[in-house]
């Protein structure tokens, strides 16, 4: 029995299946879902697993994607945290970089860094760039410093030094001391967390896993400790940002491995459907509850980054977080997204969330703002009878209520205001889409928009619509897809080092002994030499300030092709930035891949019984298809949809947690796994 969970801002997924230990053969993946149980975030999931029947101890395996990280960051609800640098350095994290996107704003103020001035501490060392180190660590003011903080009520340490990234032994040392003069103490070293270059957004890295890094560890034992107590006997595994699992005490060491977790999965999980269906390139949209998140998947890859932020929109530059993370873009519109007016009577949907407590007002827990999913029910696209799955019934005196201020500001119908709401969430989603395609060089007429989530199949035929998009899919258990991404995913450990060097011949044994050591250094981590690689390179060209990732062509004899791997390079960067360059290529950082293959479900065909269409339709009923009008659509069951069946829109398909709409021009067909593909009419 396999199992995985995902939790969301609103709800907390499940998805199990058994194998059979005579034939191998996987048997039907089941899903469940509960309410999200913020603080204690591992009681949703005990509550799925609840709700679900399955015996904890008969789990074989458990992979979990949590929240805990990305929450504990936006919402500063950390651990009192100190830095230690270099002498002269303490005010790097304050300085931050100068390329503020609101270039013309003279009331801009920088992000405030997560430590105060006053919790940095500076020591004596320094290391060159090159690795030598010039003066070793003094450790004589560490006594005081420790006392300090320790009177200051901090509970965890970074330690971030100059040019540590190449030699961290200063850094080493200094962490040994701490633990000697303070065991209880979480202390976090740069070179532990990354091994890449700039030294501000190392430090800003460090000084954020160093930040969550208690409250991860206390969520993670305390799920392992719940699960244990049911009988679990197995180690628990945790989803990373970069589209792998790790084991819970690696996902404890470097907790902000995890900062992106959940909506890695659901793009792997995209990515791997894409290729089964014969469609290697996605453009790929995650609605949930809270959150849009989107990326876009090309000849069946994930591009993954270590260039990526939090808090960052137009008019703030956000935090840098140097970790592997799946390249993706996240906006706060969600099926709980809050409708508000502003000071000039404009409507806006957005970033704030009614979370899964109070949620939106048809809930009816106390919610009192009108929110996306509101809006959905009152235009009928999501059917009264089944709201939640058929649990509840929608409170409609609380919509009426949530409402009711903002027909009185906008002088609008409720309907009206409901069309406004949808259609503005449509415009957030819409331009985050854009981020990942056509602001990278990308024609998004020539991708399929793969959509899942709660509220993915709400919106994406609508998504596709403003982008031209041909061919819109719903994959199969599209609403717990992330989780189900989970079951997918091999081990995996990323390696970046920043080490500069040409691309040229000359150089050639210098990056196959880079890559080697590499190698060695992921086998010794993972005790085991049964290790996949994969080999990447940043690379720019000479002058340019930042890179492009390229897989490394290898030669017949596994060394880089220098020849394949510039044409590779140089055709990227077209790509990206519509020129090239006859400058010399240089390489700033190695990437390794280190996975270790997991046992995967197959993906089950859908049978078919022979049953007609008809026998698929619940009813029909008036549903606001926005620019398309109201329409009488025709009701199907989800569930009772098999491979070939093929209908026109108006149509809403319904599941128990999937609402699918599909306005008048459009058609569907169901491919042999249970996928729904809607096809745009021209």
């Amino acid at each position: 029995m396999r199992a995985s969970s995902d939790v969301g801002g609103t709800f907390t997924d499940l998805v199990y299946y058994q194998v059979d230990p005579e034939t191998g053969q996987c048997g039907e993946v089941r899903t469940a879902k509960a309410d999200t149980t913020p603080p204690n975030f591992e009681q949703g999931v005990l509550d799925t697993l609840a709700k679900s029947g399955v015996p904890i101890g008969e789990l074989d395996f458990f992979a979990h994607g949590s929240t805990v990280v990305i929450n504990a960051l936006t919402e500063r609800k950390g651990v009192k945290t100190a830095l230690i640098t270099t002498r002269g350095f303490r005010d790097v994290i304050e300085i931050a970089r100068g390329n503020r996107p609101d270039l013309f704003n003279f009331n801009f103020r920088k992000p405030k860094p997560f430590v105060e001035r006053y919790l940095r501490g500076e020591l004596d060392e320094r290391v060159t760039y090159r690795g030598t180190i010039e003066r070793r660590v003094d450790l004589s003011p560490l006594p005081a410093m420790i006392d300090a903080f320790r009177a200051d009520g901090v509970q965890a340490i970074a330690v971030a030094f100059l040019h540590a990234y190449v030699e961290p032994a200063n850094e080493r040392a200094v962490v040994a001391e701490i633990r000697r003069l303070w065991p209880e103490v979480s202390v976090l070293a740069s070179h532990e967390v990354s091994r890449e270059w700039r030294e501000y957004e190392r430090t800003n890295t460090t000084v954020l896993s160093a930040y969550v890094h208690p409250i991860t560890q206390r969520y993670v034992e305390r799920l392992e400790d719940r699960l244990k107590d049911g009988g679990y006997a197995h180690p628990l595994y945790m989803m990373q940002s970069n589209g792998g699992i790790a084991t819970a005490e690696a996902a404890k060491a470097n907790p902000i491995a995890m900062v992106e977790s959940g909506p890695a999965s659901g793009i792997f999980a995209a990515a791997y459907m894409g290729r089964r269906i014969d469609e290697p390139n996605l453009i790929v949209l995650d609605i949930g509850g809270t959150t849009a998140k989107c990326t876009l998947v090309e000849d069946g890859e994930v591009k993954v980054t270590t260039e990526y932020h939090i808090e960052r929109d137009a008019r703030n530059p956000g935090y840098p977080i140097q970790t592997a993370v799946s390249e993706i873009v996240e906006i706060g519109n969600g099926g709980g997204s809050i409708a508000w007016i502003d000071e000039g009577d404009k409507l806006h949907v957005g970033p704030r969330s009614a979370g899964a407590r109070p949620g939106p007002a048809a809930y009816g827990h106390g919610g009192a703002n009108a929110t996306t999913t509101d809006a959905n029910l009152v235009l009928g696209r999501i059917d009264p009878a089944s709201f939640v799955g058929g649990e509840r019934e929608p409170d409609w005196a609380a919509v009426d209520a949530a409402f009711a201020p903002l027909q009185a500001r906008l002088n609008l119908s409720r309907e009206e205001v409901a069309r406004g709401i949808v259609r503005i969430a449509n415009a957030n989603m819409t331009a985050a889409l854009r981020l990942v395609s056509t602001n990278k060089g990308y024609d998004p007429r020539d991708f399929a928009l793969m959509a899942f989530g709660g509220g993915g199949a709400m919106h994406a035929v609508a998504l596709a619509e403003e982008l031209r998009v041909p061919h819109v899919i719903v994959p199969v258990n599209s609403s717990v897809f992330s989780a189900w991404g989970m079951l997918l995913t091999d081990l995996r450990r990323d390696y970046l080092q920043t080490h500069l060097t040409r691309l040229e011949s000359a150089q050639a044994a210098e990056l196959a002994s880079g890559f080697a050591a590499m190698r060695l250094q992921a086998m010794d981590d993972y005790g085991r030499d049964d290790v996949g690689f994969e080999h990447f390179l940043d690379m720019r060209y000479i002058g340019q300030e930042h890179t492009v990732k390229i897989s490394a062509v290898r030669s017949a004899d596994g060394d880089v092709d220098i020849a394949a791997t510039a044409d590779a390079f140089h055709a990227a960067h077209e790509k990206r930035f519509t020129y090239r360059l006859d400058n010399a290529i240089e390489v700033v950082n190695f990437h390794l891949v280190a996975t270790i293959a997991v046992n995967k479900p197959e993906l089950a065909e859908k049978p078919v019984t022979g049953r007609a269409l008809g026998d698929a339709v619940i009813a029909t009923r008036s549903v606001d298809f926005d620019q398309h009008g109201i329409h009488d659509a025709t009701i199907y069951d989800g569930l009772r949809l098999e491979p070939g069946m093929a209908f026109q829109g108006p149509a809403i398909i319904q599941e128990p947690s999937v609402t699918c709409v599909v306005p008048p021009p459009h058609s569907v067909t169901i491919d042999k796994y249970g996928n729904y593909h809607i096809h745009l009419a021209a």
